[in-house]
């Protein structure tokens, strides 16, 4: 009887680190989804005083994990259509750094 308890409680550990590794992943995505989304909204001039745009690009703000900051990123581009240059490079380079910061946590969680 002891042995089917433990074989339970193994799988119930193995289903919980799989569900957190899931969730993890799929923050991590939505993370590098709205960053491309933000780059998207800039280069594509969208209305910013629409609520949706703004919160895409307070959003973007937030997760860009300051680095990559479209204000004083990796790359600080001037001239004509350096606001869309700066978005799309460090943005994207954020997304990038997402996935990847969130497909090694799944890993390691994940039984």
């Amino acid at each position: 009887m002891s042995k089917r308890v433990a074989t339970t409680g193994r799988h119930t550990s193995a289903r919980i680190r799989t569900i957190i590794a899931q969730v993890l992943w799929t923050v991590c995505t939505i993370f590098a989804l709205v960053l491309a989304a933000g780059a998207l909204c800039i280069a594509l001039d969208a209305n910013l005083a629409n609520s949706l745009v703004k919160f895409i690009l307070d959003f973007a703000d937030g997760v860009d994990l300051g680095v990559f900051s479209r204000d004083n990123g990796i790359k600080d581009f001037s001239g004509s259509n350096a606001d869309t240059k700066n978005a799309l490079l460090n943005w994207g380079l954020a997304a990038i750094v997402w996935l990847v910061i969130g497909r090694a946590l799944e890993r390691v969680v994940r039984p």
